[in-house]
């Protein structure tokens, strides 16, 4: 496969990639805003599929790197406390009044902002894997790594639309927010496929930091929130179903031959 049909490739998967993350707002569209019960809802289930997309999807996939690269594991446990680490800063970042004054005049929460922090890191390591594939020169290996990737984008972006359409931001604006979040997917893609042996060593950092930020927002901002509006047993029941239907559509992704 030639320079320019690799970067081509790359590119194209990786746009396509992101527009799928903007599907994820089409089933929240008929979310009832000012209900209590179907926030607290929304914030649980979105905790139950970031928690096992950290654990299932990204720390598991690092850890799967042991074969080409010694001590991943223990890269990617790393990579999990300094992810916790950056959100733990980030959290107390958005405190400052200039930067609350500015994501409020944008139209986010502290909640909704961290959230798109949280999903565009995560977004970084996708991107990577995407150009890496491709980097095979094994064209069919790229597209299902790219296909994959896209479809699980969709519950990702079903998980990014929930809290924010719970706090009342609208149907288009958390479909163009969640493919924001993955952005960095075709950014990343271009360069990872034409550097292969440059990035791939920085996937098991680069997976175990979004998996910590994300499970660190989970903990801190999503679950709280969830028990303040619905109560102790519909957030367990919440979690349980967003961490099942995420891990159903995981195991299901993993089927797909390579």
């Amino acid at each position: 496969m030639g320079t320019m049909t690799l970067i081509y490739w790359a590119l194209v998967t990786g746009v396509l990639s992101a527009l799928a993350t903007g599907l994820g707002a089409i089933p929240v569209k008929f979310l009832k805003e000012d209900s209590h019960k179907v926030r607290g809802m929304a914030s649980a289930i979105a905790a139950g599929m970031m928690i096992s997309a950290s654990v299932f999807s990204l720390a598991q996939e690092g850890i799967a790197l042991e074969a080409k690269i010694p001590f991943s594991p223990y890269i990617v446990i790393i990579g999990l406390l300094l992810g916790a680490a950056f959100f733990h800063w980030s959290e107390r970042f958005l405190d400052e009044p200039d930067i609350t004054k500015f994501y409020t005049k944008q139209g986010f929460s502290r909640k909704g902002f961290l959230i798109f922090i949280a999903m565009f890191i995560h977004s970084i390591p996708e991107g990577i894997a995407i150009g890496v594939a491709f980097a095979t020169d094994n064209l069919t290996f790229g597209l299902t790594m790219a296909i994959a990737i896209a479809v699980h984008n969709i519950p990702e972006g079903i998980a990014i639309s929930l809290p924010l359409k719970a706090e009342g931001i609208s149907t288009p604006k958390c479909a163009w927010i969640s493919i924001l979040t993955s952005v960095p997917q075709p950014v990343m893609a271009v360069p990872a496929a034409v550097l292969a042996w440059f990035f791939e060593p920085l996937l098991p950092i680069g997976l175990g930091f979004a998996g910590g930020a994300m499970i660190y927002l989970t903990i801190s901002e999503l679950i709280p929130d969830a028990f303040e509006e619905g109560g102790h047993q519909l957030t367990a029941w919440g979690v349980m179903i967003g961490l099942c239907g995420m891990l159903l559509i995981t195991t299901l992704l993993n089927l797909i031959p390579y």
